[in-house]
């Protein structure tokens, strides 16, 4: 047993100045530490098994000496019950420090995880769209949860709303939140099954993908995107892509555009005259051209042999899946029949063009008197702006946030 000291008093306490450790009494080992004028603690010396501790016990005055002698006593409790008090606080950091570090959230998660997996994509342009998929769909739901603690309810949170609309882009996002949810799991973040994972899980919740898909025979790109879009396509350098990018200018179907000719180029006027037998109307289409589509024939190598525009590496016309696959290789959520949905819905939504002028540039078959007129009379011209303007739309990408209204009349 070691040597209990005379008791002080609260006030002999508060007059100890002198540096070094003085014994305070009542419970064995008990000390005020003074290290400094404006520096004293409270110290328990003690022997634990064959370790001699000094437990610390808080600073004097914030803990009185009535409070350091109870503290004291606890200790004391704890070694004579078996408890080392020093092991305990060291565990109990230890384990504390554990618990952070597995403190991680979703958003965290997954920007750890794109930036070790960023190195397999094939381009800067899937990484933009894991962001853009996470950041609008999934962060507003889960981004601030911690890992651990998603389970299939959140999941469905930012599945359900639109699956059914938006199929193709939220069977993609479910694949990603599987695949963050997956590698956090490896790195100890999380533990049990994947609440995103589709087999014996999210199967039995939501429609199968291709039976929904079905519904949208041609998915079409945004036209906020379009602007992105352009800008990586006229960065490949192939005929295929030259061909899509005036498909695209022209709102033509990719039949029409992979047959094009340079005798059905009308240079003076700036007129393509699309002959019936490769319309789907069978009636010869003339498309007026802007600036850029007509600059981009200009560009293409004429050729005595072939009078193919766009012409395959063996001179023939090109298949219709080489500007699939050329869609599919830039990663967007779209095939090249679906451009003239997004034109659709720029001229519909964005400009104050009527709706017959556009369904006339699609060379859509006239479904009322008021569209059968502009059929005869073909609007050349307003066409022309119109296609002017959509060109000049097309040509560089939106800022962020922001969407072009044009209020030309036409």
């Amino acid at each position: 047993m070691p040597k209990v000291a005379k008791e002080l008093g609260a006030l002999a306490v508060s007059r100890l100045t002198q540096v070094g450790m003085h014994p305070v009494g009542k419970v064995a080992g008990l000390y005020l530490q003074v290290a400094g004028e404006k520096s004293r603690s409270w110290i328990l010396r003690v022997k634990v098994g064959d370790h001699r501790r000094e437990i610390g016990l808080g600073a004097f005055p914030a803990i009185s000496l009535a409070d350091a002698r109870i503290k004291a006593q606890l200790e004391r409790d704890k070694i004579r019950s078996g408890v080392d008090p020093i092991l305990e606080r060291r565990e109990a950091a230890s384990r504390l420090k554990a618990s952070q570090d597995l403190e991680l959230t979703f958003e965290a998660a997954a920007k750890k995880f794109m930036e070790v997996k960023s190195s397999e994509w094939k381009n800067p342009k899937h990484g933009d769209q894991w962001r853009n998929t996470l950041e609008t769909y999934a962060y507003p739901f889960i981004g601030r949860l911690y890992v651990r603690h998603i389970g299939r309810d959140h999941v469905m949170q930012i599945l359900d709303p639109i699956w059914l609309t938006k199929n193709e882009t939220a069977s993609r996002l479910r694949g990603r939140i599987e695949a963050i949810l997956n590698w956090s799991k490896v790195k100890g973040y999380r533990s049990g099954e994947n609440p995103a994972a589709w087999r014996g899980n999210l199967e039995t919740l939501l429609a199968t993908p291709s039976k929904v898909q079905k519904v949208r025979n041609h998915p079409a790109l945004p036209f906020t995107e379009m602007g992105t879009f352009m800008t990586d396509l006229r960065k490949i350098d192939a005929v295929g892509a030259r061909c899509l990018e005036f498909a695209i200018l022209t709102v033509a179907r990719s039949g029409e555009a992979r047959g094009a000719r340079f005798n059905e180029i009308d240079r003076e006027t700036k007129v393509w005259r699309v002959p019936g037998e490769r319309m789907k109307a069978k009636k010869e289409h003339r498309v007026p051209l802007s600036q850029a589509a007509f600059s981009l024939i200009e560009r293409m190598p004429c050729n005595d042999d072939n009078d193919l525009i766009f012409p395959s590496p063996r001179g023939k016309m090109l298949s219709d899946m080489t500007l699939l696959m050329l869609v599919r290789r830039m990663d967007v959520d779209a095939v090249p029949h679906g451009f003239r949905s997004t034109f659709r819905d720029w001229a519909g939504e964005v400009t104050n063009y009527p709706r017959e002028l556009a369904e006339v540039a699609l060379a859509h078959v006239k479904a009322d008197s008021t569209e059968a007129a502009y059929w005869r009379s073909d609007v050349l011209e307003r066409r022309r702006r119109l296609m002017t303007d959509w060109a000049k739309f097309i040509a560089k990408p939106l800022p962020k946030g922001s969407i072009t209204t044009l209020l030309r009349k036409a």
